[in-house]
């Protein structure tokens, strides 16, 4: 039975993950190198309960219950050796991903299940670092977490049946619908939008349209809740490249090839929403102030 659950890494999805276990009542480590970053986190987390509140899905009560729910700490030796379930939420890299895996397996339970909210990152490679392979899984929440109701459910190549069903059904205890992939490059949910997001990119670096025709044409004629470019922005132009590269490495075909307007963008520190400019141009690092597109 999982009750105490440990996510590694206080950032935005990691908050957000740890928001919506504590809500169901699992008692949560939230483990980050920076203290200061816990503490973010910790706030985060409490304004996203208040405008729950604030829209009258929870009270102020639940909310403190919730919020008693989590502890922090610095040390992953620490934070795991109680875990049932540890979810791994650092940044997209695959060495720190591989280290943070190994330090995990070393430290927990050894009937700990271990994963990953991996976008696009192998599974299988992430087990293969641990001495239990077959308890690794990917567990893909999306951003923001206690809104989105999706979790991409992803075997590894050992991953047991008994592993699988567990996080199926532990999905769906935190309100969340599972969907169940195997372990390819990108998944299922990125294979299918970076390459959206990659042509929406092509479009406006051959001058076929601007940045708002683009989006606008995306969600009026499609149905989008949010244009392919403005959802780059949102999502991080460096994680939207690094999802490029793995599907391009891991397929070997060019039609995965990053754009090379996403490419200047990076290197110019241009990221998004992050860094207050991307596609769109943004005030106080808001996604939801759009000051202007700054390839007007």
């Amino acid at each position: 039975m999982i009750q105490n659950v440990s996510i590694i890494g206080a950032g935005t999805m990691g908050n957000g993950i740890a928001h919506v276990f504590a809500q169901h009542n699992f008692k949560v480590t939230l483990i980050d190198v920076s203290a200061a970053q816990l503490a973010k986190a910790l706030s985060t987390i409490g304004k996203n309960f208040d405008r729950q509140i604030a829209k009258g899905t929870i009270t102020e009560e639940q909310k403190q219950i919730a919020i008693n729910n989590i502890v922090i700490t610095t040390s992953i030796k620490d934070g795991v050796k109680n875990a049932n379930l540890i979810v791994e939420a650092a940044t997209e890299n695959s060495e720190l991903k591989l280290k943070l895996f190994k330090e995990a397996d070393e430290n927990a339970p050894a009937d700990c299940i271990l994963a990953t909210n991996t976008s696009s990152i192998s599974i299988t490679k992430i087990a293969s670092v641990t001495k239990r392979p077959e308890l690794v899984i990917g567990m893909h929440f999306m951003n923001p977490v206690p809104v989105m109701k999706l979790v991409e459910v992803i075997n590894g190549y050992t991953t047991t049946k008994h592993v699988t069903d567990t996080i199926v059904e532990l999905s769906k205890q935190l309100d969340k619908v599972p969907c169940v992939a195997n372990d390819y490059p990108g998944f299922v949910a990125n294979r299918i939008l970076m390459p959206m997001i990659n042509e929406a990119i092509y479009s406006l670096h051959e001058g076929v349209a601007g940045v708002e025709s683009i989006d606008t044409i995306m969600k009026l004629g499609m149905a989008h809740p949010m244009g392919p470019l403005q959802l780059a922005d949102f999502i991080g132009l460096d994680v939207c490249l690094s999802i490029l590269n793995v599907l391009q490495d891991g397929f070997g075909n060019p039609k995965y090839a990053a754009c090379p307007l996403l490419i200047n963008m990076v290197a110019a520190g241009k990221l998004g929403v992050k860094t207050g400019e991307g596609f769109y141009l943004y005030s106080n690092n808001s996604k939801d102030l759009i000051v202007s597109n700054r390839f007007k």
